[in-house]
């Protein structure tokens, strides 16, 4: 006979904690930023779908756990960018710029996963990949070195049809031969004469395709200046006709140092000595092998106490340059709702952007913080 209690057991209530996916972070923050650029529900959630296809199985990847692999792309090792880009009179337009083959075991399978993407994307909007292919050996060997093999960028255009940009590293068969495959990729892109239109450098850490739909394709090699000073950032443009120098000086000083021009000083120039400024020289012209557009990029997050200060000089540059700096702190309120004051990273880069016949552009390159926030420098 039983002498257990015939007594109603009261168990308390049980409760689960969930811990948002890669997948719920980087589409809520894709949906947000849509809304802020004025883009519709529905392009928005088709661009989002499409990120998530390229990102496989790191999607349903807890934020509770590390990244699969880091990914080179932020500080963080998210997978994933956006960036805003700033015209006079006009919405900024949104890009997200992507690692397809961030879960991938190894560097040459990260590649193979990447090509795949960008191949998938060709059948759906029906562009060619030929530019690529041509290059494929030279980026994308059996045994690649460096940090990245392949990510890929969209340009988030109405109508559901993005401009797509692929980002390829010069070092993937050794640093050491990083120059020898910039020059021999612009040559056989048709662009025969382009490499002696570079400046000097110390290294090249991207070359870019635009792929798909475009007014004019570009192929895009950036290059890395440590210890840039002011007076130093217009000598690097190559493009023809080129940015005013005024422009180019005051965005650095806007961007790198706070502050506007002042003239020449009694003191020595202050230096970008940690992380390096970028430039990127544009060739679309393969006659003349001539800069059709040049980009000087400052990563401003290494420069700043804190995203606030940030805001302030990214706030200045927009508006010295004539655009609304408030789409910004708007886009910056729907990427993440922690105080700017609390760490650095949330804005990564600025960038002074100018192409043949257009107007100049400020570019702002903004985290996604999946994993982690890097705090305040001291």
């Amino acid at each position: 006979m039983s002498t257990a209690s015939t007594a109603p057991v009261t168990e308390a209530p049980v409760t689960y904690e969930y811990t948002p996916t890669l997948a719920d972070h980087v589409v809520g923050q894709l949906l947000r930023l849509g809304s802020v650029v004025g883009s519709s529900a529905a392009e928005s959630a088709l661009y989002a779908h499409i990120v998530l296809e390229s990102l496989g199985d790191a999607c349903g990847r807890s934020l509770s756990e590390p990244p699969a692999t880091p990914s080179f792309i932020s500080d963080d090792h998210t997978p994933v960018e956006f960036s805003l880009a700033f015209r006079p009179g006009a919405a900024p337009g949104l890009r997200v710029l992507v690692e397809p083959g961030c879960t991938a075991g190894d560097l040459a399978d990260n590649g193979r996963q990447g090509l795949a993407a960008i191949r998938e994307m060709a059948r759906r909007w029906d562009f060619s990949t030929a530019q690529l292919d041509r290059l494929e050996d030279l980026f994308l060997p059996s045994n690649p070195q460096g940090h990245l093999a392949l990510w890929y960028a969209l340009e988030l255009r109405p109508g559901g049809v993005p401009g797509v940009k692929v980002y390829l590293n010069p070092s993937a068969t050794g640093a050491e031969r990083a120059t020898a495959t910039v020059r021999e990729a612009l040559h056989r892109l048709g662009h025969r004469q382009a490499f002696e239109n570079l400046p000097d450098t110390t290294g090249y850490p991207f070359v870019a395709l635009d792929l798909g739909t475009w007014d004019t394709p570009r192929v895009k090699v950036y290059t890395a200046h440590p210890r840039l000073a002011a007076s130093e950032a217009y000598a690097l443009n190559r493009a023809q006709p080129g940015p005013a120098r005024e422009d180019v000086e005051a965005f650095f000083h806007l961007a790198a140092e706070g502050r506007p021009p002042t003239g020449a000083g009694g003191g020595p120039e202050p230096r970008l000595d940690r992380r390096p400024a970028l430039t990127c020289h544009s060739f679309t012209d393969t006659a003349s092998g001539r800069s059709s557009g040049f980009t000087l990029h400052v990563p401003v997050r290494d420069y700043v106490r804190d995203d606030e200060e940030a805001l302030a000089r990214a706030t200045a540059v927009l508006t010295h340059f004539g655009m609304d700096p408030s789409m910004l702190r708007r886009a910056l309120a729907a990427l993440s709702t922690r105080q700017l004051s609390d760490g650095v990273g949330l804005i990564a880069y600025l960038a002074l952007a100018h192409e043949r016949d257009r107007r100049p552009r400020i570019t702002a390159y903004v985290s996604s913080e999946a994993y982690a926030v890097r705090p305040p420098a001291q």
